[in-house]
């Protein structure tokens, strides 16, 4: 019988989705250890702040892993991927190493919860985009060990809406799906949330895979959210046609997006009665989205003028 005295393994601390995990267990009572590099980066220290225990390890580094594996009862595993840019100077073929690799040691050392996120356009059938054929991959891997394990695949995150070169600095959005098309999009702090309620409840999230989102918006209703935000107008506008066909990326991702396999396809309306509190675009953009966007307006020193 496990109590909330456990330990859970999480990986990606320092980043978006396993820092919003970690900080999650650790107010619902979980004891908490996060794998880092190094553990004396501003990042490691402030998880340490939080509770959170750093331990030193690399994902390249099998007996690190094992080291940092022992003796716990969950294990939360992401990975970071060539999608996320050059800078993590990983590969897909990285990425699938990693995923299996936890999994792996996850049993050797009787894990008995473990908790993957993947990312919603994946499935049994290819996308032809590397970035979610390699979580396929590790899905259909994990499911044939022997270990109780759930899978989530969120959608979108709402923080990437005010990356820089969307146009907001110009008065106006572009993103992947056509003006009325609904897509999804999760808040990052809510996947740990989500995470926090699975592994509370590991009899019924056994062996399943289940996609998260937090709300359902079309780019129109996105911009009009946005203009009452930064209380000036924001057009929107789709990528333009000339733009997806020069770089087969983004044009790939918008043909998921219109095949309904990156727009989404969760049940947000199940979940929110099973993980109470999750946020809508309208309650992200008052909180915590609000300084994301502003600072997105003014990122490139912008002409339209806040009022």
């Amino acid at each position: 019988m496990k109590s909330r005295h456990d330990t859970i393994l999480v990986f990606g601390a320092t980043g978006q989705q396993g820092g919003s995990v970690a900080k999650a267990l650790r107010l619902y009572g979980w004891q908490v250890t996060a794998l880092v590099r190094d553990p004396t980066t501003d990042k490691a220290k402030a998880l340490a702040d939080q509770g959170i225990a750093p331990v030193r390890g690399d994902l390249a580094d099998i007996q690190s892993i094992q080291a940092a594996m022992a003796g716990v009862y969950g294990v939360f595993s992401v990975q970071p991927s060539s999608g996320q840019g050059a800078a993590h100077g990983v590969t897909d073929e990285d990425e699938i190493r990693y995923g299996k690799a936890i999994a792996d040691i996850a049993v050797a050392n009787s894990v008995r919860h473990l908790v993957y996120s993947s990312a919603n356009a994946a499935g049994a059938t290819k996308t032809g985009i590397e970035h979610f054929d390699t979580k396929s991959e590790i899905e259909e891997y994990i499911r044939g060990l022997n270990i109780l394990s759930t899978i989530i695949r969120p959608s979108a995150f709402m923080e990437i809406l005010t990356l820089p070169g969307m146009g907001l600095d110009l008065g106006e959005f572009s993103f992947f799906m056509r003006p009325n098309q609904p897509m999804q999009f999760i808040a990052v702090e809510d996947i740990g949330k989500i995470v926090a309620g699975i592994f509370a409840d590991p009899t019924k999230f056994r062996a399943q895979t289940i996609e998260i989102a937090g709300d359902t918006v079309t780019g129109i209703e996105l911009t009009e959210k946005f203009s009452r935000t930064a209380k000036h107008p924001i057009v929107y506008h789709r990528f333009s046609d000339s733009l997806l066909e020069q770089n087969a990326f983004l044009g790939g991702l918008a043909r998921l997006v219109d095949l309904g396999r990156l727009a989404g396809n969760a049940d947000v309306a199940s979940l929110r009665i099973e993980f109470p509190g999750l946020l809508t675009m309208d309650e992200w953009l008052a909180g915590t989205g609000k300084p994301m966007l502003l600072a997105a307006i003014q990122a490139s020193g912008g002409e339209v003028a806040l009022r």
